[in-house]
């Protein structure tokens, strides 16, 4: 299949045993010379770039880094891609994505030419990342070389949890069957991907987000829950009137007011972290935001409560960090908590790993 008609979906990782996202494969630790390669005359007219370079981040002790690469083709490539290899700039092959996986990992896309390419490459515990990437992508019997790219593009901030006790689930994380990982989104003209970061914070008992009746908003774990500011900044926007939703049950769901661009993130707050980062709430409690444009917040401060307002189908927090104060039209950028505690062991400074139940803090900071 050609470049025309599909995206292709991968996530690579270096070791078997750490709870990585999901989705990713296993390649071995030991990193060999890359093959060399004859240029092809004339060179593929292939683009290969990656809209927002990584920033490697530590999950569950080891080092991740999270993209995309978007291919363009500017030639009428008919030739299927073969593999795609992922290169160190010391010329170490890190990963090879060969047809198979590629198989696997495709969506198909029905015109254009372009193709996205989801990478996760997790690194052994002390094995040092790479300075930068380049990636070389195989079509029949030619190649084409992306460019170098950094592996540390913006800056790792440590932030407080953004809710407070325990039994929270990280759920739709960064793996590949999340739609937040996946959710590159065209807007202003420019595909970009504002939720790769984001986590859906949800509660569960006995496997049921509810206790009572599921319709009944107030009957979700998650709901009403405190949300608290993860760094010391200022609110750049807010939003306090969105109605909730009723609960999504098997006999369906409809938003309580009709979805627009404005209104997805229901009611929510945006807090300028410095260095062009921004926390960015979503879907909470109508009523229930204490902040307003202009105020200046502390860390650990209460900010409002979770609700289900916007396009939110059961009671939960989207948290996420992007370097726009927009929802959708930004770069989403990782970042770390500074403590929470994973199965009865307590981790600092690290991204919790996806689907996995956390406990936080009691929260101490006034309000």
């Amino acid at each position: 299949m050609s470049l025309k008609t599909f995206a292709l979906l991968c996530c690579i990782t270096t070791s078997a045993h750490a709870a990585m996202p999901k989705g990713c494969d296993d390649v071995p630790a030991a990193a060999p010379a890359t093959q060399q390669r004859q240029p092809v005359f004339p060179p593929i007219q292939l683009e290969i770039r990656t809209p927002q370079p990584p920033t490697a981040f530590p999950i569950e002790g080891r080092n991740v880094l999270l993209y995309e690469l978007h291919l363009h083709d500017y030639g009428d490539q008919t030739a299927p891609v073969s593999a795609v290899d992922i290169i160190s700039d010391q010329g170490k092959l890190l990963t090879s994505i060969g047809a198979v996986q590629l198989k696997n990992r495709m969506r198909q896309y029905r015109n254009g030419g372009t193709a996205v390419v989801f990478i996760c490459l997790a690194f052994e515990r002390g094995v040092a990342v790479p300075a930068a990437l380049r990636h070389r992508v195989l079509l029949g019997d030619g190649f084409a070389d992306g460019p170098l790219i950094g592996t540390h593009a913006s800056k790792l901030k440590t932030l407080g949890a953004p809710l407070s006790g325990a039994g929270w689930s990280a759920d739709n994380g960064p793996g590949l069957d999340s739609h937040h990982r996946t959710g590159v989104f065209v807007v202003g003209g420019r595909a970009q991907n504002s939720r790769r970061y984001a986590i859906d914070w949800k509660k569960y008992q006995d496997g049921q987000p509810y206790k009572g009746d599921p319709r009944d908003a107030s009957a979700h774990l998650a709901y009403g829950a405190e949300v608290l500011a993860v760094a010391d900044g200022t609110v750049v926007a807010a939003r306090n009137d969105m109605p909730d939703n009723v609960p999504r049950t098997a006999a369906g769901f409809t938003p309580a007011v009709p979805m627009t661009m404005d209104n997805l993130a229901g009611n929510f707050i945006i807090i300028d972290l410095g260095d062009g980062q921004y926390a960015q709430y979503a879907h909470l409690r109508p009523g229930s935001v204490k902040v307003k444009a202009g105020d200046e917040v502390r860390r650990g401060q209460q900010l409002a409560q979770v609700g289900i307002s916007g396009d939110a189908r059961v009671p939960h927090l989207h948290f996420q960090v992007a370097d726009s104060a927009d929802f959708l039209a930004g770069e989403g950028l990782p970042y770390v908590i500074d403590a929470f505690q994973l199965n009865g062991q307590r981790r600092a400074g690290e991204y919790p790993p996806d689907g996995a139940v956390v406990n936080f803090r009691p929260r101490t900071a006034p309000n």
